[in-house]
């Protein structure tokens, strides 16, 4: 009668060294040769500009580090497990283990289990760092190389911003913008009540965001069925900040994954589209189930190719299913951009399809 082996026995803690050691030997590889390109790319743009120096460029590379590690985390997590199974394949390790009655669910759960954790820590820790560290390159970035001063944009047709509460709605448009301390210039303020009339209008050549509100200078107060009137200085609530409107111009990956949910609310309340957020954030509450499911496709992989003795073969197969894997997130992220189909599934898709096919693969070679 076989013997069950539990999850947190000798066995399964020598196995999740194995895996963890494969892993941290592929991100190491892959990370390096990350940093190294972003090194020389950041040299190539910078060739012409004396001012830029190799401190700069270095630290430049750094700050976008941890944010490039999380994007090859699957492939990483995928890579380090097919290096794991096929060393303890070569000193027999996993056929030993095979033969005394442990089943492949067996010595797959403590990697399943590591990857998920791997995952886990990436998103609660590792990205808030790493988005902070972005949003600074990002920064520099747009200073050194595009002269710009923030991140901010303002097109041909100037800043619009919305902003609702529970008295109503108000929609303010500039025509330019000094960043910093957020001073808008040349507003138009168009005030709206919950039932979406329109109950008034405000011109003002300036107006500077402040802590809770805005405060505008010598507004020309227009109301329908009222004759307009001048007032030296007019407050209108707000719950926008310098850091929201900042991050509201930023991408999605230089926000915490502890700042989603309220930033998200506070888009929807101003009548933003937050697709974008949305996807980003479920696809890092996926991100556990992504690594895990890379974990079942690694060993699907490695136990056919295993037999057959062939490495470059192993290689190849998984080079192959990260296309395939980056072509449906890419088409999965595309479809919830697009609200052709909800945030949610588009974001848990790549991940559950991947889950999928691990199994199914598994199931099938254990039964066989």
């Amino acid at each position: 009668m076989a013997t069950v082996t539990p999850v947190f026995s000798t066995l399964s803690l020598y196995l999740s060294r194995r895996f963890l050691f494969g892993f941290f030997v592929v991100l190491l590889s892959i990370g390096s040769i990350i940093f190294l390109i972003d090194i020389v790319e950041l040299m190539r743009r910078s060739g012409t500009r004396s001012d830029i120096t190799f401190q700069i460029v270095l630290q430049l590379a750094l700050l976008k580090l941890p944010y490039m590690l999380q994007k090859i985390l699957p492939f990483t997590v995928l890579f380090g497990s097919m290096h794991a199974l096929w060393r303890m394949t070569r000193t027999s390790e996993l056929i030993i283990a095979r033969a005394s009655g442990v089943s492949v669910w067996q010595f797959l759960a403590p990697a399943f289990c590591v990857a998920a954790l791997i995952g886990a820590f990436f998103v609660a820790v590792i990205n808030p760092v790493g988005s902070s560290m972005l949003l600074r390159y990002e920064q520099l970035e747009a200073k050194l190389f595009q002269g710009r001063a923030s991140l901010l944009s303002v097109s041909e047709a100037g800043l619009w911003l919305r902003q609702s509460d529970a008295q109503g709605r108000a929609v303010i448009h500039a025509q330019r913008m000094a960043p910093g301390k957020i001073i808008l210039s040349k507003v138009t303020i168009y005030l709206y009540d919950t039932e979406n009339r329109f109950t008034g209008r405000l011109d003002a050549p300036r107006a500077q965001l402040e802590k809770g509100h805005w405060l505008l200078s010598n507004v020309l107060v227009t109301a329908p069925g009222q004759p307009s009137s001048r007032e030296p200085v007019y407050k209108i609530p707000t719950d926008w900040t310098a850091a929201k409107i900042q991050d509201s111009f930023s991408s999605p990956e230089t926000l915490s994954f502890w700042n989603f949910p309220g930033f998200i609310a506070i888009l929807d309340q101003a009548g933003f589209t937050a697709a974008r957020h949305k996807v980003y954030w479920y696809s890092l509450l996926a991100l556990p189930i992504m690594l895990a499911a890379m974990v079942l496709v690694a060993a699907s992989f490695s136990l056919r190719t295993a037999r057959r003795g062939g490495v470059a073969t192993l290689i190849g197969v998984g080079v192959l299913f990260s296309f395939f894997l980056f072509f449906l997130s890419d088409v999965a992220f595309t479809l919830g951009l697009s609200s052709a189909i909800p945030a949610f599934l588009a974001a848990f898709t790549p991940a559950m399809v991947t889950l999928l096919i691990g199994l199914s693969i598994l199931m099938h070679l254990e039964e066989s």
